[in-house]
């Protein structure tokens, strides 16, 4: 909760008047949020995924992976409004939650934000594979459709172990096996090492990979199974954009994790403009799931396509349209 007050003789007036000027910026930047990014996010993420699901035959490794992501943005929707009408990031809430409702959105967010990263990761490394090796069908759709269900499982039970920690934070000392395992830090580690460390280091890797295919002229540069070039630069902006969006989050859980125990961030000083960069790095990556959409949409040039077809395919509803005839008559002969 967004709670100003003195905690010590040696609090000043204006560290007083800085608590609630962080506050009301923090409250504005949420009510932006909710009215401008959350109704774009979850329109463009329903249209990535419904426009490509009903052109399955069409896609292309790139798109099963940004559909993904756009699934997992939309449950970053569902948590967004919860938390920021919330106490913790408006004066103007809506409502104030319990422990265990407290618990669910810190899982889906992380479910989310580990699909999301390692999305973003295995894209970039199916993307040397498809370069270097374009007959081998290693980064097929169907491969990858495998992997998508892989990558929901393990960021499951990858939060499953930073779970214990924040129940056991949350419930009672009583319990001898969870007194034990009150470490929130712990519980930040963990994510920071799984949810970033490993990431940023696999795509640091793929780009070198990359950038080391690009400078090769091979014969197979020509080969009309490689994938489109701008899927070149959707990766690059879609990469740059995911961890400028998300670093800062895991740079204060890093932060919590070195400085929390001690208790430094405790103090009276520093604990509210913590408390501002922690929900504003949050916002950041909240603003993942609309900025991803509206960049496939505007750098992906068969999405316009895609979209057409679904469109001509709705407005035709049950009639048999001529354009489908004369496609099934191409595909027949």
């Amino acid at each position: 909760m967004w709670i100003c007050m003195r905690y010590n003789e040696t609090d000043t007036v204006v560290d007083f008047q800085l608590c609630h000027d962080l506050g009301l910026i923090l409250s504005v930047l949420s009510l932006i949020y909710l009215l401008v990014c959350f109704p774009l996010g979850v329109c463009y993420n329903v249209l990535l995924v419904v426009v490509n699901l009903s052109n399955k035959v069409s896609m292309t490794m790139p798109d099963v992976y940004f559909v993904n992501m756009a699934i997992a943005g939309l449950v970053l929707n569902l948590v967004a409004p919860v938390e920021l009408l919330g106490s913790t990031f408006t004066r103007w809430h809506a409502w104030e939650y319990n422990d265990e409702v407290h618990i669910t959105l810190l899982i889906l967010f992380n479910v989310s934000s580990l699909v999301i990263m390692y999305s973003t990761t295995l894209l970039s490394l199916d993307y040397y594979i498809e370069r270097a090796l374009p007959r081998t069908y290693m980064s097929s759709v169907y491969n990858t459709k495998h992997v998508c269900g892989f990558i929901w499982g393990g960021a499951v039970l990858t939060s499953f172990s930073s779970l214990l920690f924040y129940v056991c934070n949350h419930i009672s000392t009583k319990m001898v096996e969870c007194s034990k395992m009150q470490n929130k830090e712990a519980a930040d580690a963990i994510m920071m090492f799984i949810g970033y460390a490993v990431p940023a280091v696999a795509v640091l890797y793929a780009f070198v990979l990359i950038l080391r295919i690009r400078k090769e002229s091979t014969p197979l540069d020509q080969d009309s199974a490689r994938l489109d070039p701008s899927i070149h630069r959707l990766l690059l902006a879609s990469v740059c954009v995911q961890f400028v969006l998300w670093t800062p989050y895991y740079m204060t859980l890093l932060v919590h994790t070195i400085a929390g125990a001690p208790g430094y961030i405790n103090n009276g000083h520093y604990l509210p403009t913590y408390n501002f960069v922690r929900c504003v790095s949050k916002l950041l990556a909240f603003s993942s799931s609309f900025a991803m959409p509206l960049m496939y949409r505007q750098m992906n040039k068969n999405f316009s396509g895609k979209l057409q077809r679904l469109l001509r395919r709705l407005h035709c509803r049950d009639r048999s349209c001529p354009h489908e005839r004369s496609a099934v008559q191409q595909v027949v002969t």
